[in-house]
């Protein structure tokens, strides 16, 4: 009975949801540019198994989701299966044991079918009634996402409960194995024709990978509006009622005409991928269902599934390609996340590159475009100007011949091949500078630097999440000075950004690393200008400090620890010296496990004082973001703007981040679809039921005086001592870098329903 309760507490809950619904419609927003679809109008956008990138396919809060998130007319899909007594249910599976708790209520109803041919053991709907399986809970049956929302007891729904429950603008049912249920006396057809003729169901679209199944009812639907759509698999796969492969289909697209009105294909039919995961060509499917006169709904879309690097690891660009390249558009795309298809269509697609800016938000790169090209390197910047950054980065670095350098890290292995080269002698040990080894910058000529090759940086690559292989190793290194030069003849860019870390471990070793900026900035022209921004960004507030007294740049102060707040000293100290703030993304919205808990006051209190607040490190790699943010960079993004007001993000991918300050969907006020609303803090983390909580986490700790107030920079030494292997640890410091001058301070359904509703 408990089981059954979430069923019967939707019912209560629906008018609710349509409220919810009714709201987030009408704040949809139009594209007035014509369609290269076969009719003409904008793709639709099919939610498979509702939002089930987040939760469990085909469950209440799925399907609430996706209608809460997506465009006013999205299509709900329904995977149909039968159960012993002819009962249809939305189901993502023939079997039942990968999305429920099945097995472990009925453990011992375990059967094994040939299905197409293949002998398939598991729990089979055609082995329960719907009775029995008011007793089965749905779950999260991809395990690379988060499972935290399996103690929310979705029940399973039938077809008729789901449409009468939710209303959706559309209802797709999808016929995956009618050829199966025929052998075990059930019929799919019969049950499709009872739930079309249901005056309480509206069935907008139908499809199947079987010929046989869709010749058999087309009859039935030539005069409605129900549209039938021939599904098809992998091209070498065989469809059983023709015994042809699907691919072979691709040849004779008038034949399918004569039983539907449209085809499913995977995305990789239309834009296919080599064995590098690069973009091919693009087919001419589209063109020549089009001129048959069949729609074209492609379908295969996650966002939590590595695709081209072509994209970047953004779904917004890979929506963007198939419906809005300029020869053709599909007709519309069946996604796990259909937050993004709906905002890739309805604010981004039809863009121009030079579009206006809707928000001022400024866009400060990372190592320049370090997604798409080994970082600091002449590619990473010469992209990141083109993908319209506003202020290009260059941390600076020194050699050992006294060269400022722009590189990532000061320890050389982080960015280049230096350990396979004839320099991985120079391995030593500096615990001033990090913990473990390293083969440091000042260790090493100019010139010797210019002879390794680069390498391009994957911060995630502990989930196999790789950046552009193809461009790997590819790029030179600059001296600051020609990075300044470089920036000079870019005329898109508001100004730079040079970051100063170690200046006084290096001050001690004989470098005087911010003499080397101010005299190279002064070289190369930036010295009096006024045109061109210049940013000195440190994590030591004596670097600042020392800037403060010698330049008129803007300084800007960075904290390098997750914050939990700020005390009013720490923000005072740090007006003293800067104008802006670096926090981390952790600093403005908490995580736990990968969930945003809620929101600090860290923003809003440093904007009291008229410092603006810059966030790192925003990436595209789904890994890097919280599942509040839906595999989706610009989700994050909007949500720290909008909903977190930060100034600026720091990114190692400029181009989403130019795009998103471009999108039409934005400065509406009330009218703000759901897809481009910010994500409320917390929400997702209420929906996680006690026994599957992660473990409370300490608050992070406050920014104190001791982190901040440091002592001037110390002398340049005449000569740097020689740094051995066996360096002794030294005294604890700061985690900005110098010893601290005072004591450091270290710091069911209803529900469901409501939560979901708050979420934007």
């Amino acid at each position: 009975m408990t089981r059954l309760r979430g069923l019967s507490v939707a019912v209560f809950v629906v008018q609710a949801l349509l409220a919810s619904v009714a709201l987030v419609s009408a704040q949809g927003s139009t594209n007035g540019s014509r369609w290269q679809t076969l009719n003409g109008r904008r793709p639709l956008v099919i939610a498979h198994g509702g939002f089930s990138g987040i939760f469990a396919d085909s469950s209440f809060g799925a399907y609430s989701l996706a209608l809460l998130t997506s465009l006013p007319d999205v299509i709900l899909w329904c995977d149909v299966q039968l159960t012993r007594d002819a009962a249809g249910i939305c189901f993502p599976d023939l079997k039942l044991d990968n999305n429920s708790d099945v097995a472990n209520v009925y453990n011992d109803r375990q059967r094994t079918y040939l299905v197409n041919g293949v002998s398939t053991r598991g729990w089979f709907s055609i082995d329960f009634t719907l009775r029995e399986l008011g007793n089965v809970i749905l779950n999260q049956g991809v395990y690379s996402r988060t499972n935290k929302f399996d103690g929310n007891n979705y029940p399973i729904m039938t077809v008729q409960n789901t449409y009468t429950q939710l209303n959706p603008p559309g209802f797709w049912l999808n016929i995956q194995h009618d050829a199966f249920y025929a052998q075990h006396n059930l019929s799919m057809r019969s049950f499709v024709l009872s739930v079309t003729r249901n005056a309480n169901v509206t069935i907008n679209y139908i499809s199947s990978p079987e010929v046989a199944f869709l010749q058999s009812i087309a009859p039935n639907f030539r005069r409605t509006t129900t549209n039938l759509v021939f599904r098809f698999l992998g091209q070498n796969d065989v469809e059983p009622s023709t015994n042809q492969t699907y691919g072979s289909f691709l040849s004779n697209v008038t034949f399918i005409r004569t039983f539907a009105s449209g085809i499913i294909v995977p995305k990789s039919y239309i834009w296919p991928e080599d064995g590098q995961l690069y973009l091919l060509p693009s087919t001419s499917l589209v063109l020549d269902a089009h001129r048959a006169g069949l729609q074209v709904f492609a379908s295969e879309f996650y966002n939590d599934v590595p695709f081209s690097f072509n994209y970047s690891y953004d779904p917004v660009a890979e929506y963007l390609q198939f419906v809005n390249n300029g020869q053709f558009s599909v007709d519309g795309v069946i996604s796990d996340f259909p937050i993004t298809p709906s905002a890739a269509i309805d604010c981004f697609a039809h863009l121009d590159r030079n579009a206006s800016k809707q928000v001022d938000i400024l866009v400060i790169s990372s190592n320049g475009a370090s997604g798409d090209f080994p970082g600091c390197t002449d590619l990473a910047y010469s992209n990141a100007i083109q993908d319209g950054v506003d202020v290009l980065d260059c941390p600076v670095q020194m050699t050992k011949d006294g060269t400022p350098i722009c590189l990532s890290s000061i320890n050389l292995i982080d960015s280049t091949t230096v350990a396979q080269s004839s320099f991985s002698n120079l391995t030593t040990t500096i615990p001033e500078i990090m913990q473990g080894s390293g083969i440091f910058t000042f260790n090493l000529s100019w010139g010797d630097i210019q002879s390794l090759t680069p390498v391009i940086s994957s911060p995630q690559s502990q989930f196999n999440l790789f950046r552009n292989p193809k461009f790997r190793n590819a790029g030179k290194f600059l001296t600051l000075s020609e990075f300044l030069t470089m920036a000079s003849d870019a005329s898109s860019l508001q100004g730079v950004l040079i970051s100063i870390e170690n200046a006084p471990f290096l001050a001690e070793q004989g470098f005087d690393v911010t003499d080397a900026v101010v005299d190279a900035l002064s070289e190369s022209g930036y010295g009096n200008q006024t045109a061109r921004r210049v940013m000195i960004q440190s994590s030591n507030s004596s670097v600042l400090m020392k800037f403060r007294s010698q330049t008129n740049y803007d300084l800007v102060y960075k904290v390098d620890e997750d914050i939990g707040g700020a005390q009013s000293s720490s923000i005072e100290d740090i007006r003293r010296f800067a104008s802006a703030v670096v926090i981390s993304k952790d600093s403005v919205f908490p995580e736990n496990s990968a969930f945003i808990t809620s929101a600090t006051n860290v923003v809003p209190r440093l904007q009291a004082a008229n410092l603006s607040v810059y966030v790192q490190t925003f990436s595209n790699e789904f890994t890097s973001q919280a599942w509040d943010f839906f595999s989706d960079a610009t989700v994050e993004i909007n949500s720290f703007f909008v909903g977190g007001g930060i100034n600026g993000v720091i990114t190692d991918f400029p181009k989403t981040s130019n795009r998103y300050r471009r999108n039409r969907c934005l400065n509406r006020g009330n009218s703000t679809p759901g897809y481009m609303s910010p994500v409320q803090p917390g929400s997702l983390y209420q929906l996680i039921t006690g026994p599957y909580l992660p473990p409370a986490e300490a608050p992070n700790p406050y920014l104190t005086d001791a982190d901040v107030v440091e002592p001037p920079l110390p002398p340049v030494a005449a000569k740097a001592p020689t740094t051995s292997p066996n360096s002794t640890a030294a005294a604890p410091r700061s985690p900005n870098g110098q010893h601290r001058v005072g004591a450091s301070v270290i710091m069911p359904l209803l529900t469901v329903l409501l939560a979901i509703s708050v979420l934007f």
